[in-house]
């Protein structure tokens, strides 16, 4: 008698695609379980900034490092295949207070928490929770914890790019910037010489005992990259500090990487302006892209909260352009130096008595 043949149901088409999908995702060390990333934030005595990417889709954080082609390939690929979680409802946990808001389309959220108490200098620990929408009792299907600074009182703060300022990344050729992205990894790529020397001395100087000036890095790199350039900086002892990346990108635009509106960097580096009115600032920068224009439109906004701007030489046909809008930040009495060596911009932080020798 000849067997009766059955086609598969429409459930196990599913559970045979949802079987594929779990070992697909996992051999790539994603998940698809909603996330909360809560990166460092910042803020003064009276108020927090706490930012953030909200996952339906996200990555694993890399654990080991072998200077593997096809290894690293995966592992920056993978960055770019997250999926946010749009317009997700959160809520922010900071001691005793909360605060509920959302997302927006991209998962990203920042938040300014009004503080009821003054805070001491230092960093301190803040948890985002992802709130389910239509579950009632409320429940949370996600949570993450981050860390918010409030600086010290210091004299200085800085404010510094990091692709090609102290990250070698040639940004300005992006064929060789994909190149060092996808065939090296955090661990194997290299800081420009003697840049951490410096920005550990710039840390350091003028500060007090147990006590270190702020550090910002603010870039055109996307919030995928983040904890890639957080593993980086750690490697090097760079200083500790927060981070403020631009929109988070999908993989069908990893060509574009790095290559983000820089009027949103203006905009990130006036937020930390106007959040410590009375802390000068160093700004370090290069030539690859716009940051000699930006920091000059910085410098003529807020002149008085400037105390010097670094822009590294990188890129060969760029520096006549550049030297012109230096001369802007120049006509404002605010130093400025352009130079090719670390070794160079630590000598003249010596002799305009930033650091000490």
């Amino acid at each position: 008698m000849e067997a009766v043949r059955t086609a598969p149901s429409d459930k196990q088409t599913t559970s045979l695609k949802g079987t594929l999908r779990h070992y697909f995702l996992t051999w790539l060390r994603l998940t698809d379980r909603p996330t909360v990333k809560v990166y460092r934030g910042f803020g003064n005595t009276n108020q927090l900034t706490i930012q953030g990417t909200v996952f339906r889709r996200s990555a694993f954080p890399r654990k080991k490092y072998r200077n593997d082609f096809f290894v690293n390939l995966f592992s920056l690929i993978r960055l770019f295949l997250v999926k946010p979680y749009p317009e997700a409802t959160i809520r922010v946990r900071f001691g005793e207070q909360t605060i509920d808001t959302r997302a927006d389309p991209d998962g990203f959220f920042r938040v300014s928490l009004p503080l009821n108490r003054s805070l001491l200098p230092g960093w301190h620990p803040v948890r985002v929770e992802l709130m389910a929408q239509t579950i009632t009792p409320e429940t949370v299907l996600a949570e993450g914890e981050g860390q918010i600074l409030v600086p010290h009182p210091t004299r200085l703060a800085c404010i510094s790019d990091i692709d090609d300022t102290f990250l070698i990344s040639h940004s300005a050729t992006i064929l060789k910037r994909l190149n060092v992205l996808l065939t090296q990894n955090a661990h194997s790529r290299e800081p420009f010489e003697g840049v951490v020397a410096h920005y550990q001395l710039l840390a350091e100087a003028h500060s007090g005992a147990d006590r270190s000036n702020a550090f910002f890095y603010v870039s055109s790199s996307e919030w995928n990259l983040y904890d890639y350039i957080l593993d980086f900086s750690e490697k090097n002892g760079l200083p500790v500090g927060v981070y403020l990346l631009s929109q988070l990108k999908q993989i069908g635009q990893l060509l574009k990487t790095g290559q983000n509106k820089h009027r949103t960097k203006f905009d990130r580096i006036v937020r930390i302006l106007e959040t410590y009115p009375d802390q000068q600032f160093i700004l370090l920068g290069d030539d690859t892209q716009e940051d000699p224009t930006i920091y000059a439109s910085i410098v003529e906004h807020f002149p008085n909260q400037v105390r010097c701007v670094y822009i590294r030489q990188v890129h060969g046909k760029n520096q006549p352009e550049t030297r012109a809008t230096l001369s802007r930040i120049e006509a404002k009495n605010v130093p400025c130096f352009y130079f090719a060596h670390s070794a160079d911009a630590r000598q003249h932080s010596v002799e305009l008595g930033l650091v000490a020798t």
